[in-house]
């Protein structure tokens, strides 16, 4: 990776080099999703089946796990791996059920109050991805916010095979319909119900880039279902100083890198000699890392930027909008009020990314992409929906009913007008203590 010298560059190249990846074939990938998503509606459990066998390479005809299959999973598991799980459970519990919905009533005139109230999403679906990295971590920061909310059915889906860790994760958050499978079917099959999946109102959890459009399509069909946000690759910006340890910040950088050769991971310093470690660092920790054939296609895609100040530091990430934002500078939380573009923000040496990702307590969805600018991480409020309460006395109607008459003329909107005028001609215009 060459450092790119942020102060020598055009405004122009500036915004080059802060791209994201190209997202490869979009329109051969809609085309293939759209026949996976028409075909599953068509056809329902067969066309399911028939997926599940050629894609997720599932050999039997059954779609959802039996109760004795996820009781057998809980079993099997490892007792470290369950106490992990338990654990990060517990912090992702504490942390999402403090998100108690803020609810207001106000008496905007007199007589006439108005209140917020919440209730939570019926009927969500989670997906939790599978295949290379079974992502157990999804299933709990999925579950735990709709178990929280109150989600009356809750629907999980992954590829075959499930893990018996993503299985006990989903048990823990009381799932019992959970699905062996994986890709745009799954999402299709979420949107739209068959014999077996139930139809949900809202899709949750990330995926690879059919997912993702699948996501995206049923999103756009009246008839299909929400999503929980727009999704990309992972990525990770870091700010750093001279003093910030290198070995950490690559470690930082590589964590997200293996997510796939798509990810995109962005180092910014005003320090050039912190850059330098950090290339060292990078290439030593990389060439014993597994999965470091897909960390190097990520790194080739990725920067080191020297900015001639923390300042511009900081306008370079807000400007880019990472996912996780890492800061390692001397006194990071001096700049926090500053940092107004990120899914996710990570303070000092000692609070890695992964921390988040796993068991800190925060969620690991996050708004990529760029759109951390406008988009926020999931919590529990995702999973309620919120609506307003309007109640008014016979004084209520009277105080603003003249108001509403005229505004309704001015939009020459009669009916609107005489909702207001009826109910007046019959009770009377002058307010009335007794009212």
């Amino acid at each position: 990776m060459d450092i790119i010298n942020w102060a020598e560059l055009s405004v122009a190249e500036q915004n080059a080099a802060l791209e994201r990846p190209a997202q490869s074939s979009h329109d051969q990938v809609q085309q293939v999703v759209r026949e996976i998503i028409d075909n599953v509606r068509a056809r329902g459990d067969e066309a399911l089946r028939e997926y599940a066998h050629k894609l997720d390479r599932c050999p039997d005809d059954e779609l959802k796990l039996s109760a004795d299959e996820i009781e057998a999973a809980c079993l099997r598991i490892e007792p470290d791996l369950k106490a992990a799980i338990d654990e990060a459970y517990e912090n992702i519990a504490k942390f999402h059920a403090a998100q108690q919905p803020c609810h207001v009533t106000v008496e905007t005139v007199p007589g006439v109050v108005c209140q917020t109230a919440t209730h939570p999403i019926e009927k969500v679906g989670l997906y939790v991805p599978g295949g290379s990295a079974p992502l157990v971590s999804t299933a709990l920061m999925l579950g735990v916010p709709a178990q929280i909310a109150g989600c009356a059915e809750v629907s999980l889906t992954s590829p075959y095979p499930l893990s018996d860790a993503i299985i006990y994760a989903a048990h823990k958050c009381g799932i019992s319909n959970i699905f062996k499978l994986g890709g745009a079917h799954a999402v299709a099959a979420l949107a739209y119900g068959t014999e077996t999946v139930p139809k949900v109102h809202k899709i949750f959890g990330p995926g690879n880039q059919y997912v993702t459009m699948a996501k995206r399509l049923v999103s756009d069909d009246p008839q299909g279902a929400a999503i929980d946000m727009p999704a990309g690759p992972s990525e990770v910006l870091v700010i750093a100083d001279q003093n910030a340890d290198a070995d950490f910040v690559a470690a930082d950088l590589l964590s997200q890198a293996e997510h796939g050769p798509d990810s995109q991971v962005i180092l910014v310093s005003p320090s050039k000699d912190l850059l330098e470690r950090t290339v060292v660092a990078l290439d030593q920790q990389l060439a014993v890392l597994p999965r470091r054939e897909i960390a190097q296609k990520a790194l080739s895609k990725s920067r080191l930027i020297l900015a001639p100040s923390l300042e511009e530091c900081i306008k370079i990430s807000n400007q880019y909008a990472p996912e996780h934002l890492i800061v390692q500078i001397d006194d990071p939380q001096s700049i926090v009020d500053k940092l107004h573009n990120a899914g996710s923000i990570f303070l000092g040496a000692y609070t890695c990314e992964s921390m988040g990702d796993y068991a800190s307590g925060t969620n690991h969805t996050l708004p990529t992409y760029g759109y951390a600018k406008t988009a926020s991480a999931l919590g529990t409020d995702d999973f309620r929906r919120r609506y307003t309460i309007s109640c008014a006395s016979k004084n209520g109607l009277r105080t603003i009913g003249a108001t509403v008459e005229r505004l309704a003329t001015a939009e020459g909107l009669d009916a609107h007008r005489n909702a207001v005028t009826l109910r007046l001609s019959k009770i009377g215009r002058e307010l009335n203590a007794n009212d």
